[in-house]
């Protein structure tokens, strides 16, 4: 059998795909991978759940959006006069305080949650999660004054990192071999699940004379989270958990149940808890001086993972999708369109595109590769930038109206080509490149980045939109430039490679050894396979 270049023409990576059923049949007409793709959208929602308070991506603007909700929960409470006139008009520090209350829940949890996952498991960590933001979600229903409002915020945030740290992670550990990609690209996705529903929940209740404009909102803030607690029951626990904590065998019934339909004797499931035990011993036997925080520097190969890790978090807010955000309203405003019910249906189907155009990347990422979706995006949003910058200059010393449409233009392609790549392999992408001892870690890094960089944001950006106006987007497209080189020189394709074969980009030939039952099979000329339809 014609060997081919381990990660060119797989999905999986050659060693697994030499064992996968040989089968005509698509992935949904097999019971148990249609059982196991329905329970791990228990973890998908997760980011369902951060995006319904728009955190992360477009927390960035809410320090300073002055009229409209970015998919933000409590950016659209603040549109509503109810609220307002309830809370006696918050202004000045105190309205920040309600806005930068779930970012510091989230900062103060965020060094916690590493390590819990690591200790107690993934399952457990996103269940505490769940109840801990249904918990907060009756705090802030029930709101009588600010304190209970800014407790109640601070909870959420704690919350959601609880739930969104260990889920990719769990959904790239327990996901069948040929489907991680694609299911781990998608869960970043599910973040505009969130944000069209409080785009829409709050265009929906801006009528009501009622208090109940603002809590029926936030009341549904539990929406996703109830949708969650109600089938984690039968969400399996991590299998490269369960062999890092000595219980392979239940490791192995997981597998066997969900991967091989209960064959005890699957080809792929040998294979499977083969690589995941050599792994775990290869990096047990690597970090001679633990796996502390320190193994994220000690080697080349983990120095790269956390650069990339770091610099990815950072880059999905310096980009530009912070005042990109912001300048929807005033976009929307130079040419005429300025009513308040127009400006929040845009929004509302603005995030159906963004859902839309993000989904579709996670459908193409084993087919295109993780590469080229970030080199594609790179060059996308500078081009936008660039044409924005330059219609917003002769918009603003013109007026000019035609200019101010093509701005509107160019904010749909800006956010297009975000979505592409920031979307779905914002946290996708470093869960890959980590080994399973770091990538809890990892994924904190990456997320204290990203946290980081919306704090600066949050000061800097409002200072230079009001000094400079439009030559403020000049900066960006001068960090659109620098982002596009650090991706297309640092970030390797992660394409065609089991999660334990990736080590091999980083830390070279021999990381990712293969095992014996791979050797023999090598020498007995190969499993030939035909070519399946997408299990």
């Amino acid at each position: 059998m014609v060997q081919k270049k381990k990660g060119s023409n797989y999905i999986a990576g050659e060693a697994i795909e030499r064992v996968l059923p040989v089968t005509n049949k698509y992935w949904f007409q097999f019971s148990h991978l249609l059982k196991l793709n329905l329970i791990l959208l228990v973890p998908l929602l997760s980011s369902s759940v951060a995006g319904y308070d728009g955190k992360l991506e477009s927390s960035a603007s809410n320090f300073y959006m002055t009229n409209i909700s970015i998919g933000s929960l409590m950016n659209g409470l603040q549109t509503l006069p109810q609220w307002k006139e309830y809370f006696n008009h918050p202004q000045g520090a105190l309205l920040g305080l309600v806005n930068a209350a779930q970012s510091i829940g989230s900062v103060v949890a965020l060094p916690a949650v590493g390590m819990l996952s690591d200790k107690f498991g993934r399952k457990k960590v996103l269940l505490s999660g769940i109840i801990i933001i249904l918990i907060a979600t009756i705090i802030g229903a029930t709101s009588i004054n600010m304190a209970m409002l800014v407790i109640s915020r601070i909870v959420v945030g704690a919350g959601g990192m609880l739930v969104v740290q260990p889920s990719p992670m769990l959904i790239a550990e327990l996901s069948y071999p040929t489907h991680r990609g694609k299911y781990t690209s998608a869960f970043w996705t599910m973040y505009y699940l969130g944000a069209i529903l409080a785009s829409w929940v709050t265009f929906g209740t801006q009528d009501y004379t009622s208090t109940m404009s603002w809590r029926i909102p936030t009341i549904l803030q539990a929406c996703w989270p109830l949708v969650q607690l109600t089938a984690i029951w039968w969400l399996p626990e991590s299998p490269r958990w369960l062999v890092a904590n000595d219980r392979a065998h239940e490791a192995r019934a997981i597998l066997c149940k969900h991967h091989a339909g209960g064959d005890l004797d699957s080809a792929l499931v040998n294979l499977e808890m083969e690589e995941i035990a050599e792994s775990i011993q290869l990096e047990r036997t690597a970090a001679s001086g633990g796996w502390g925080w320190g193994a994220l520097v000690a080697t080349p190969g983990n120095r790269k993972r956390l650069f990339i890790a770091v610099f990815l978090g950072s880059a999905a807010q310096w980009n530009g999708i912070g005042v990109v955000s912001y300048y929807l309203t005033l976009v929307l405003d130079s040419v005429g369109i300025t009513d308040v019910f127009m400006q929040t249906l845009i929004n509302g189907l603005l995030q159906i595109f963004n859902f839309w155009a993000a989904l579709s990347a996670a459908f193409l990422v084993d087919r295109l590769g993780r590469r080229v979706l970030f080199l594609w995006s790179g060059v996308g949003m500078l081009v936008s930038y660039i044409v924005w910058t330059a219609c917003s200059a002769v918009n603003s010393n013109t007026g000019s109206k035609p200019a101010g449409i093509v701005v509107v233009v160019c904010l749909f392609t800006f956010f297009f080509h975000y979505d592409i790549a920031y979307t779905p392999l914002l946290m996708s992408y470093p869960t890959e490149i980590f080994p399973y001892t770091l990538r809890s870690k990892g994924l904190t890094c990456e997320l204290l980045s990203i946290y980081a960089s919306l704090v600066i944001a949050a000061f800097v950006n409002p200072i230079g939109l009001e000094n400079i106006g439009w030559r403020y987007y000049i900066v960006f497209c001068c960090f659109l430039v620098v982002i596009l080189a650090v991706t297309y020189f640092v970030f390797p394709e992660t394409k065609g490679y089991s999660l334990e074969e990736i080590a091999e980009i980083f830390d070279g030939p021999g990381v990712a050894l293969d095992s014996a039952f791979v050797k023999e099979d090598n020498e007995k000329g190969g499993i030939e396979r035909i070519e399946n339809k997408d299990v």
